[in-house]
């Protein structure tokens, strides 16, 4: 008598297939791997993993202290957070590798390299971890039957500066990499063809591809624009091309600056986010029908980030510096505006082609996280779709024409912050835990700048007060 086996049980006896990411791994005789987990304010902290470490923590994940949302850009510890802090002891977090982020890293001997996000024990989001919180807005987004869509472009100055020579100024007057407002300037680019060709083939060979690379309006000022994907590799993308272009730029002389604005006299650099949403197979902004090309759901879609942006914006202007890029005048948009191909509105609509057609926010400044710039940017605009919310202001012509009765943005991080705090509907995309943490953390910020003695004071008040 034969026993009949299920398909289940049949499957269930059968070596479950290796990644290929591990696969490759073994293959290769790899003795170390480069592993990264993006904190609070979107630097790459990370570490080398010997091979059987690293083949235990791709099964299991591995322990990373959790101070890594417990601390600032420079390693001090916030006084006044929960989820972590001294009253905890700053313990392991535990660290799970998304397999599907392997890459090697064509500047460091092609070592294998994978980013990270953290797990509770029991398997569940980390509530504070940046790459998390995308990844919750994108999962409400699948729920709605849509897949987010992004490209990211930053501006950003180079300098002729090492770790060593920029702490020997002491925060003063660094060297700019050449000279001059040069914009789109094949000149500027032969200056320093080899930084400029390793920035382009280097970042394709680590899984970044650049769609173009430009000089920028600013004296050794870069803009790269990233291949457009959806909205997770987007975020993977674009925070390895900032760490990517610090580490490249070694090689150089060079120091990269994704600061918002560096220098009262130039323009910020920006950081904008293009968006659409797709089905899977086609572009569901798009609309031939209708006169600007935009389907309902766009327009949804752009009036959530008209009406609600502005509670999300320390996740897009993040920093004490964040808000002196917003100049009336330059080209950051200061207004939650809205225009057709209009680059001096916060949301730019590009309507055309069934391929194109998209939404470019402007407002995000190049000092973002890039996973939590793409959360409250995603969120905002499913918000207005969740609630069918219509466009009913006007498109603004020219520049700010049309704006006079619109409220300017904010102009510090602690009225920003505030006003995300106290937000039911950031609550609601993003959960109580990181909303209070991350509001704890820009206060934290916010303080520091408080206690801080500048050279302007310096310069203003020292002699003649």
């Amino acid at each position: 008598m034969h026993r009949r086996i299920s398909k289940e049980n049949l499957m269930a006896t059968q070596p479950k297939k290796e990644h290929p990411a591990l696969a490759a791994m073994r293959k290769s005789g790899a003795t170390k791997v480069k592993v990264a987990v993006s904190d609070i304010d979107g630097i790459l902290r990370g570490k080398y993993l010997h091979r059987d470490k690293f083949f235990g923590a791709a099964d299991s994940g591995f322990g990373f202290c959790d101070v890594v949302f417990g601390w600032d850009a420079h390693d001090n510890c916030y006084d006044n957070t929960t989820v972590t802090g001294w009253q905890h002891g700053f313990p392991d977090a535990l660290a799970r590798l998304d397999l599907n982020t392997h890459r090697q890293v064509p500047w460091d001997n092609n070592v294998n390299f994978f980013l990270g996000e953290f797990v509770n024990a029991d398997g569940s989001p980390f509530p504070v971890c940046p790459r998390q919180t995308l990844k919750r807005v994108l999962k409400r987004a699948g729920k709605l039957g849509v897949q987010a869509m992004t490209g990211m472009e930053f501006e950003w100055f180079n300098f002729v500066e090492t770790p060593q020579s920029w702490a020997e100024k002491r925060g003063v007057a660094p060297t700019p990499l050449t000279p001059g407002m040069f914009g789109y300037s094949l000149l500027r680019m032969a200056d320093n063809q080899p930084f400029f060709n390793a920035l382009m083939d280097d970042m394709l060979a680590f899984g970044v591809p650049l769609e173009g690379l430009h000089t920028e309006t600013g004296p050794g000022v870069y803009e790269a624009a990233i291949a457009f994907s959806e909205a997770l590799e987007q975020a993977d993308r674009a925070i390895l091309f900032k760490t990517g272009a610090r580490e490249i730029g070694k090689r150089y002389g060079i120091m990269p600056s994704f600061m918002a604005k560096w220098n009262q006299q130039y323009p910020g650099c920006s950081g904008h986010l293009h968006q659409s949403l797709s089905d899977g197979k086609k572009n569901l902004f798009y609309d031939a029908k209708s006169p600007r090309s935009m389907s309902k759901l766009f327009e949804s879609y752009l009036a959530g980030q008209v009406a609600c942006l502005m509670e999300f914006a320390p996740m897009f202007w993040p920093t004490i510096n964040s808000y002196k890029r917003l100049v009336d005048g330059f080209w950051a948009p200061v207004k939650p505006t809205w225009g057709l191909d209009n680059r001096t509105a916060s949301f730019r609509v590009i309507a055309g082609s069934p391929k194109a057609t998209r939404l470019e926010t402007r407002c995000p400044g190049a000092d973002v996280n890039p996973y939590l710039a793409a959360a409250a940017l995603i969120a905002a605009g499913l918000h207005g779709v969740e609630k069918g919310l219509k466009l009913t202001a006007p498109p603004i012509t020219g520049t700010n024409q049309g704006a006079e009765n619109i409220a300017r943005a904010p102009r510090s991080l602690i009225e920003t912050t505030r006003n995300f705090r106290n937000s039911s509907i950031a609550r609601d995309w993003l959960g109580d835990t990181f909303v209070d943490h991350f509001a704890a953390t820009r206060e934290w910020e916010w303080r520091q700048w408080q206690d801080a003695v500048t050279d302007w004071e310096l310069k203003r008040y020292f002699e003649i007060i």
